[in-house]
This record gives C-alpha cells, sequence and structure tokens, in this order.
C-alpha cells in the first residue's frame, strides 16, 4: 500500500525535464524506493533488527540516506542537459530533502511490515503451544483410570466365580464395556452425551453387584439425544459419590440427573453418606480439582460448578452452556 501511494505520487509529480527523460527519471526513482523497501525488509530487518543488532541496524538506515542524496545529486546531473526550466537552488535542495524525507517513510512501513508479519507469527507460534499444552493436560487428566474400582471389581469376579460364574460372566463384560469406552471410545475430543450416560450406568451397576444395600438411580430429561459433551466429564462426581456413599449398615444411594433445557446441560449428582463423614473436595488425581481444571479448559466463562455438603448427603451441581 505504502508503495502504491508513493507510485501514483511519483508518476503524477510534475519534473523540470523534457519527456521521454522525465518519465525515465520517475522509473529510475520509483526502481530505487523498490531497492530500498524490499532489501530493508529482506536483509536490514531480519539480520539485524530480529537478531538485537541495533546498531548494524541505524547505519543500514544511514547508509540509505547517503545513497538516496547520492543518487539524487546523480539523477539531477545527468539529467541536467535536458531540463526545461531554469535550476534554482534552494528548490533543488528542498527536492533533494522531500526525496530523503520519503525514503525514511518507505524504510519505516517496510520495517512496520516485517514487524507485523513476525508478530503475527510468532502469535500463531504461541496460541499453537498454548493449544498443544492444553490437549496434552486434558489428555492428562481423562487418561486417568482409578486403580483401586479396578482392582476391586477383578476381585469381586474372582470370588463371583466360585460363587455365581454366570454372575461373574455378566461383570466381567461390564467392565470390559467400562474400560473400552474409558480407554478407546472416549479420545474424541466430544462425544454423546447418551454415550457418557451410559458409561456411568455401567460404572453404578459394577458398584451395585458388590454392594447389597445400595440405590443408584440415572434421571434423564429433556432432548439429551445428539448433545455432544467432552468425554468423562461426569465420571469423577459419580466416582466420588460411590466412594462416600459407603456405609454397611444403612441403605446407601446415588442419584444422577441429566437435563438439556434451552441449549444448557444441567447436570446433578447427589450421594448418601453418614452422619459426622467431612468430604474433602480435593482427593488424589480424581479428586473434583481434577474436573474443576477440566471445565476452565473446555467449558471457560460457560460453567458453574456448585457443590454443598450436607449432614446426610453430598450434592454437585453442574450447568454447561452448550
Amino acid at each position: 500500500m505504502a508503495l502504491l501511494v508513493v507510485g501514483t505520487v511519483i508518476f503524477n509529480a510534475y519534473t523540470p525535464y523534457s519527456e521521454p527523460h522525465a518519465s525515465y527519471a520517475k522509473l529510475i526513482i520509483f526502481g530505487f524506493l523498490l531497492f530500498v523497501f524490499y532489501t530493508n525488509m529482506y536483509i536490514l530487518v531480519p539480520k539485524f533488527l530480529f537478531r538485537n543488532r541495533y546498531r548494524m541496524y541505524v547505519a543500514g538506515i544511514f547508509v540509505y540516506v547517503g545513497l538516496s542524496y547520492a543518487f539524487s545529486t546523480f539523477v539531477r546531473i545527468k539529467l541536467s542537459s535536458y531540463r526545461i526550466l531554469p535550476y534554482v537552488n534552494k528548490q533543488e535542495s528542498f527536492k533533494v530533502f522531500v526525496f530523503i524525507f520519503i525514503i525514511v517513510i518507505i524504510v519505516a512501513a517496510s520495517t512496520a511490515i516485517k514487524l507485523f508479519q513476525r508478530w503475527i507469527r510468532d502469535t500463531e507460534r504461541i496460541n499453537e503451544l498454548e493449544k498443544a499444552t492444553m490437549q496434552s493436560e486434558l489428555e492428562q487428566l481423562k487418561n486417568q483410570i482409578n486403580p483401586h474400582f479396578l482392582f476391586n471389581m477383578l476381585n469381586n469376579a474372582n470370588v463371583l466365580t466360585q460363587k455365581d460364574p454366570e454372575k461373574a460372566s455378566q461383570v466381567l463384560m461390564k467392565l470390559s464395556d467400562f474400560l473400552r469406552y474409558q480407554l478407546y471410545d472416549s479420545t474424541r475430543p466430544k462425544v454423546l452425551l447418551t454415550a457418557d450416560i451410559h458409561f456411568l450406568e455401567d460404572f453404578l451397576n459394577l458398584e451395585k453387584i458388590r454392594r447389597d444395600n445400595f440405590e443408584c438411580i440415572v434421571d434423564k430429561q429433556g432432548d439429551i439425544s445428539g448433545v455432544q459433551v467432552a468425554p468423562l466429564l461426569f465420571i469423577i462426581f459419580a466416582e466420588n459419590a460411590v466412594k462416600y456413599s459407603m456405609d454397611s449398615e444403612r441403605k446407601t444411594y446415588v442419584h444422577l440427573q441429566f437435563e438439556v433445557r434451552h441449549d444448557t446441560l444441567f447436570f446433578k449428582c447427589i450421594n448418601s453418606k453418614s452422619p459426622g463423614i467431612i468430604i474433602k473436595s480435593d482427593t488424589s488425581g480424581l479428586g473434583l480439582s481434577n474436573v474443576k481444571r477440566r471445565l476452565e479448559l473446555l467449558y471457560p466463562g460457560r460453567h458453574a460448578l456448585e457443590i454443598k455438603d450436607n449432614t446426610d448427603n453430598f450434592s454437585v451441581t453442574l450447568k454447561i452452556k452448550l
């Protein structure tokens, strides 16, 4: 754009020379400006300014100024015999000053363009690094498997093979589906909400097999078909609910509720707990701090999480703007 404006000014400016020499002079001047523009953009700026060699870069600009003065003097001498107006020293000095000023503008414009290009490139690189870091962190947070749950299920299956082989087979089948989803099906950035709910149902049903006095309910409301969410987003709530609902002396429960309303997903998890038990909000790598971090990365400014530790139950309410 700067070259277009300068070129338009030069080719429309009046020169005190006869044609075709006036046009030749304009072409030569414009060619010199192109030389300054591109050598500064692709030589001086990358080799000196970007490498913090500021003295060399300033020296290069002074070289441009000196070349501009020498060039304008050379053109004036060579075309002096083709002048159609008398030579005026003050006017010629002023023209030389204007030419040098144009050179400075060209240098500044080419430098600004190069700096802007570098800024865009650096910004893209930073964004890519941030995205890669975020994806890596998300994968690390998502791909954690609770080993205690896995060991318990395998031990239960081992015991059931002696007492009830058919039930042991059902446990292993459910466990297989559970692990397949957690290890493979959930590797996509987003999964169907129905698939994630089915995963939670398998998890709770497995827990129900090994606990006699345990109730698990998964309630679904609204149009949840086709809704996509980040995978394994609710399992931490369910795991904590199962963990803290343990009570061998009384009936225990875990209730999950999903509702989609006005492009917003509402999730609620309520579990029983024994009186006097204090639930920590950050326990182990699969604690609530894990899911809080994932929510910040995946739904920044689009979610609300509320946790209540009541006397006889523990509840988690999550709202996500889809």
